[in-house]
């Protein structure tokens, strides 16, 4: 289980140095991004859900001229970076708020765009149902995430060293699309594609890890610090998989949008209207 706490925490930290390290966050936004261009949406609210540094802020004025972004995370320096590069012409907004508990009323949003949010998430049912409330009919939530098949290698390694948690579980594409459905969203569009990153050195990896606020958070890691020895036979375990001596980490994306289908109906709470019912005459 993923310790929210943990993850606030090393985003605080991390906030700074974030924009040089994270590769993926980079390349999922620009993918994200390049897959809702074709879409048609007459926008007036946007929503950057885990917006970390907010550099997609600027690209989602761009794509949506006529409608105030607003950048939500969880973790206030974070923010305080992104409202560093805002521009001073464009409608934006920032708010710190949990994903699960977004500070906005029922139908009101018409862009949801989240770029690597749902990796900090054991189960992301939440915040599809959050989303779905959200968002308007026939408005769009897009977002990018972490398959199963990410940071293979690291687990692999680590495993060579003990049987506790140390990378976390992604969901599949199958599993994400059925989580949207039963969230209210409708046709789901679902499409997969890789990255590898190429390091020249352990020290160089953990170190682009560390900055990203991607080391382990997981709720039921060793509550002691990773003992050198261990860590150092988990290195020397990654570093055999090395091919002329670079260390490769393959990274299996997952993107994904679907539509808002307005308020989903409480079966509890059913209502007819009875001038709508037909009379039988005999």
């Amino acid at each position: 289980m993923l310790n929210s706490k943990h993850i606030r925490r090393r985003f605080e930290r991390s906030a700074s140095g974030f924009d040089k390290a994270d590769f993926v966050h980079a390349a999922t936004r620009d993918g994200l991004l390049a897959r809702i261009e074709p879409l048609l949406i007459q926008a007036k609210t946007v929503v950057d859900l885990g917006a970390a540094t907010g550099t997609a802020n600027r690209l989602l004025n761009k794509r949506f001229p006529k409608a105030r972004v607003i950048s939500i995370d969880i973790a206030h320096n974070m923010l305080q970076e992104a409202r560093k590069r805002r521009s001073w012409l464009a409608k934006t907004s920032f708010a710190q708020a949990d994903a699960t508990a977004l500070p906005f009323a029922n139908e009101s949003i018409d862009v949801i765009f989240c770029n690597q949010l749902l990796p900090w998430f054991e189960n992301p049912d939440p915040v599809f149902r959050e989303v779905a409330r959200v968002l308007t009919k026939g408005g769009v939530f897009a977002f990018a995430t972490l398959g199963p098949d990410s940071l293979q290698e690291l687990g692999r390694a680590w495993r060579q060293v003990d049987d506790q948690a140390h990378v976390s579980r992604f969901p599949d594409m199958h599993d994400l699309g059925d989580g949207l459905v039963n969230a209210g969203l409708v046709d789901p569009v679902l499409d997969v594609d890789r990255l590898s990153i190429t390091y020249k050195s352990i020290e160089a990896l953990f170190r682009d890890l560390t900055a990203s606020g991607a080391r382990n958070a997981l709720q039921q890691r060793h509550p002691a610090l990773t003992g050198k020895q261990r860590f150092k036979a988990m290195t020397s375990a990654l570093e055999e998989t090395a091919v002329n001596g670079d260390i490769v980490l393959d990274i299996e994306l997952v993107f994904g949008h679907c539509w808002g289908a307005g308020p989903k109906m409480d079966a509890a709470n059913y209502r007819i209207d009875a001038t709508r019912i037909p009379l039988r005459r005999n």
